[in-house]
C-alpha cells in the first residue's frame, strides 16, 4: 500500500502573524487533512507560533527556514510582502524574498497595500474576503 503524497502549502507571514494565522485557519478548515500539509513559515517566532496555533502542521521561522522550505512546497501563500525584500516591516530578508520569488511553486499573493505596493486591477476587499478567495483558489487547484 503506497502512502499518498501530501500537497504541501507554505503560509508566510511576519510581524505578529495575524494575517498568516487567518490564512492557515481557513485553509485548515476548508481542506482535507489527509491530502494537505500546511507549513507555517514566519519571519519571527511570534508569527510562526501564531500560525501554528491556527492549525499549521509544521512551523519554522527565520530566513533559513524560508529559503530551505520555499523549494520544498507545492504552493506558497501570503501577502505581497513575502516577495519583497524588506517586506513585513523590514523582516523579509533579501535572500528569503528571492527564494520565494524564484521557486517554481505557484504563489497566491494577497494584495494588501502595507508595503507601499499597489496591484493595479485588484479589487479592494476586506482581508477576510481576500482570504476566502485565496482558499477557494487553493480548492480549485486541488480540484476539491
Amino acid at each position: 500500500m503506497s502512502k499518498q503524497k501530501l500537497f504541501r502549502i507554505a503560509v508566510i507571514d511576519g510581524q505578529g502573524g495575524g494575517i498568516g494565522a487567518q490564512i492557515v485557519e481557513k485553509l485548515a478548515r476548508a481542506l482535507p487533512a489527509r491530502k494537505v500539509e500546511i507549513i507555517a513559515l514566519g519571519t519571527n517566532s511570534l508569527a510562526a507560533g501564531r500560525m501554528y496555533k491556527a492549525g499549521a502542521n509544521e512551523v519554522a521561522c527565520g530566513e533559513n527556514a524560508i529559503v530551505f522550505n520555499a523549494k520544498r512546497v507545492d504552493l506558497l501563500a501570503g501577502t505581497v510582502g513575502m516577495i519583497m525584500p524588506f517586506g513585513f516591516g523590514g523582516e523579509m530578508t533579501t535572500a528569503a524574498a528571492e527564494a520565494v520569488a524564484l521557486t517554481p511553486a505557484p504563489k497566491l499573493v494577497l494584495h494588501l497595500n502595507r508595503s507601499g505596493v499597489e496591484v493595479i486591477g485588484s479589487i479592494a476587499e476586506p482581508l477576510p474576503h481576500l482570504v476566502d478567495m485565496l482558499v477557494e483558489k487553493v480548492r480549485d487547484l486541488l480540484c476539491l
